[in-house]
Protein backbone atom coordinates (compact mmCIF):
# COMPACT_ATOMS: atom_id res chain seq x y z
CA UNK A 1 0.00 0.00 0.00
CA UNK A 2 1.30 3.43 -0.93
CA UNK A 3 1.09 6.26 1.56
CA UNK A 4 1.63 9.92 0.70
CA UNK A 5 2.31 12.55 3.33
CA UNK A 6 2.31 16.24 2.45
CA UNK A 7 4.09 18.87 4.49
CA UNK A 8 5.22 22.47 4.22
CA UNK A 9 1.90 24.24 4.27
CA UNK A 10 1.21 27.22 6.47
CA UNK A 11 0.25 30.86 6.65
CA UNK A 12 2.10 33.30 4.41
CA UNK A 13 1.57 36.87 3.27
CA UNK A 14 0.68 37.63 -0.32
CA UNK A 15 3.82 37.71 -2.43
CA UNK A 16 5.55 35.18 -0.22
CA UNK A 17 6.71 31.64 -0.90
CA UNK A 18 6.16 28.15 0.40
CA UNK A 19 7.63 24.79 -0.56
CA UNK A 20 5.39 21.76 -0.23
CA UNK A 21 6.79 18.27 0.03
CA UNK A 22 5.15 14.92 -0.66
CA UNK A 23 6.85 11.93 0.94
CA UNK A 24 5.86 8.54 -0.43
CA UNK A 25 6.24 5.07 0.97
CA UNK A 26 6.72 2.04 -1.27
CA UNK A 27 8.34 1.58 -4.66
CA UNK A 28 5.41 2.91 -6.69
CA UNK A 29 6.49 6.53 -6.47
CA UNK A 30 9.47 6.30 -8.82
CA UNK A 31 7.35 4.78 -11.61
CA UNK A 32 4.28 6.96 -11.17
CA UNK A 33 3.32 10.36 -12.41
CA UNK A 34 2.73 12.80 -9.60
CA UNK A 35 0.17 15.55 -9.45
CA UNK A 36 -0.66 18.38 -7.09
CA UNK A 37 -4.28 19.39 -6.64
CA UNK A 38 -5.93 21.91 -4.39
CA UNK A 39 -9.35 22.46 -2.95
CA UNK A 40 -10.57 25.79 -1.66
CA UNK A 41 -13.60 25.98 0.64
CA UNK A 42 -16.80 25.39 -1.28
CA UNK A 43 -14.97 24.57 -4.50
CA UNK A 44 -14.06 21.46 -6.49
CA UNK A 45 -10.62 19.92 -6.53
CA UNK A 46 -8.44 21.85 -8.98
CA UNK A 47 -5.42 20.54 -10.86
CA UNK A 48 -2.34 22.59 -10.03
CA UNK A 49 0.65 20.81 -11.55
CA UNK A 50 1.81 17.40 -12.68
CA UNK A 51 5.09 15.69 -13.51
CA UNK A 52 5.81 12.44 -15.30
CA UNK A 53 7.70 9.66 -13.53
CA UNK A 54 10.93 10.61 -15.28
CA UNK A 55 10.44 14.30 -14.68
CA UNK A 56 10.68 14.89 -18.38
CA UNK A 57 7.12 16.11 -18.86
CA UNK A 58 5.56 18.81 -16.70
CA UNK A 59 2.16 20.46 -16.84
CA UNK A 60 0.82 23.49 -14.98
CA UNK A 61 -2.56 25.03 -14.57
CA UNK A 62 -2.70 28.41 -16.22
CA UNK A 63 -3.40 30.07 -12.87
CA UNK A 64 -0.02 28.99 -11.42
CA UNK A 65 2.25 28.88 -14.48
CA UNK A 66 5.32 31.03 -13.95
CA UNK A 67 4.82 31.10 -10.16
CA UNK A 68 4.85 27.43 -9.13
CA UNK A 69 7.47 24.79 -9.89
CA UNK A 70 6.91 21.07 -9.54
CA UNK A 71 9.82 18.67 -9.12
CA UNK A 72 10.63 15.23 -7.78
CA UNK A 73 13.49 13.21 -6.34
CA UNK A 74 12.83 9.55 -7.11
CA UNK A 75 15.84 8.48 -5.09
CA UNK A 76 14.19 9.95 -2.00
CA UNK A 77 10.61 9.06 -2.95
CA UNK A 78 9.69 12.72 -2.55
CA UNK A 79 7.94 15.29 -4.66
CA UNK A 80 7.89 19.05 -4.29
CA UNK A 81 5.85 22.08 -5.20
CA UNK A 82 7.67 25.38 -4.93
CA UNK A 83 5.14 28.18 -4.74
CA UNK A 84 6.29 31.76 -5.27
CA UNK A 85 4.43 35.06 -5.58
CA UNK A 86 1.53 33.61 -3.67
CA UNK A 87 -1.87 35.23 -3.95
CA UNK A 88 -4.91 35.09 -1.70
CA UNK A 89 -6.67 32.98 -4.32
CA UNK A 90 -4.03 30.27 -3.81
CA UNK A 91 -5.51 29.61 -0.37
CA UNK A 92 -6.60 25.96 -0.29
CA UNK A 93 -5.80 22.51 0.96
CA UNK A 94 -3.10 21.08 -1.29
CA UNK A 95 -2.94 17.38 -2.09
CA UNK A 96 -0.33 15.28 -3.85
CA UNK A 97 -1.40 12.20 -5.77
CA UNK A 98 0.05 9.42 -7.90
CA UNK A 99 -1.15 8.14 -11.25
CA UNK A 100 -0.02 5.73 -13.94
CA UNK A 101 0.09 8.57 -16.43
CA UNK A 102 0.41 12.34 -16.15
CA UNK A 103 -3.10 13.76 -16.21
CA UNK A 104 -5.13 16.80 -15.20
CA UNK A 105 -8.07 14.61 -14.24
CA UNK A 106 -8.59 13.81 -10.59
CA UNK A 107 -10.14 10.40 -11.30
CA UNK A 108 -6.92 9.26 -13.00
CA UNK A 109 -5.05 9.38 -9.70
CA UNK A 110 -5.02 6.31 -7.49
CA UNK A 111 -3.16 7.35 -4.36
CA UNK A 112 -3.73 10.56 -2.41
CA UNK A 113 -2.21 12.26 0.57
CA UNK A 114 -4.19 13.78 3.42
CA UNK A 115 -3.51 17.33 2.32
CA UNK A 116 -1.76 20.35 3.77
CA UNK A 117 -3.36 23.75 4.34
CA UNK A 118 -1.96 26.79 2.58
CA UNK A 119 -3.34 30.14 3.65
CA UNK A 120 -2.28 33.35 1.92
CA UNK A 121 -3.18 36.56 3.68
CA UNK A 122 -3.67 39.72 1.64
Amino acid sequence: QVQLVESGGGLVQAGGSLRLSCAASGRTFSTSAMGWFRQAPGKEHEFVAGISWTGGTIDYATSVKGRFTISRDNGKNTGFLQMNSLKSEDTAVYYCALSNLLSRWRHEYTYWGQGTQVTVSS
